[in-house]
C-alpha cells in the first residue's frame, strides 16, 4: 500500500505558525540574548548575536516546514492506521482499528484561514491523541474521521 501525503498548503500554515512564534517569543528572546551578551561583552557584539539568532530562527521557520511535509505520510490499511513523520528522527505510528476509541477533526483559527484540518485518533491507552494527521483539507479530514470511526470499534473493554 502506498502512503498518502497531506495537502501541500500545510507548509504555508506551518510557516505562518513559525513566524508567529518568532514574532511573539523567539524575537523577544533573541533581543534579550543580544542585550545579555551586549552587557557582558560589547553592545555591538550583542546586536550581532541577537540578529544572528533571529536570522537563524527565521531561516529554520521558513525552511523546516518543507522538510516536515516531505516526511509526513499516512495510510489506512486493512487492520491499522499508519502515520509516519520526522525529519531528523523518524517515527512510524501504527494504531490498530480495534484499539480506536474515538476520532476527532480539529481546526484552529490559522488552519481555518488556510482551509485545513487535522484528524486526531484516540485509543484507550491515553488522554491525548495517539495519532494525528495534520494538513488535510476539511473534506478529506471528515472522510478519514468517518472511515476510521467506522473501522474502529469499541469492544466494550
Amino acid at each position: 500500500m502506498t502512503l498518502q501525503s497531506v495537502d501541500p498548503r500545510v507548509t504555508m500554515l506551518w510557516r505562518a505558525q513559525a513566524l508567529l512564534r518568532l514574532a511573539f517569543f523567539w524575537g523577544p528572546a533573541s533581543a534579550a540574548l543580544g542585550v545579555g551578551v551586549g552587557s557582558v561583552v560589547t553592545p555591538a557584539v550583542g546586536v550581532v548575536v541577537g540578529l544572528a539568532a533571529a536570522t537563524f530562527l527565521l531561516a529554520v521557520g521558513l525552511l523546516w516546514p518543507a522538510l516536515e511535509y516531505e516526511h509526513l505520510r499516512y495510510g489506512i490499511r486493512e487492520h491499522d492506521l499508519l502515520v509516519q513523520r520526522g525529519v531528523l528522527f523518524r517515527r512510524r505510528t501504527s494504531i490498530p482499528h480495534n484499539r480506536i476509541q474515538h476520532v476527532d477533526t480539529r481546526q484552529g483559527p490559522l488552519e481555518r484561514l488556510f482551509g485545513l484540518s487535522q484528524v486526531a485518533v484516540y485509543t484507550a491507552s491515553g488522554m491525548s491523541a495517539e495519532g494525528s494527521i495534520p494538513g488535510l483539507t476539511e473534506e478529506k479530514a471528515e472522510a478519514i474521521r468517518d472511515e476510521l470511526a467506522r473501522l474502529g470499534g469499541d469492544d466494550g473493554v
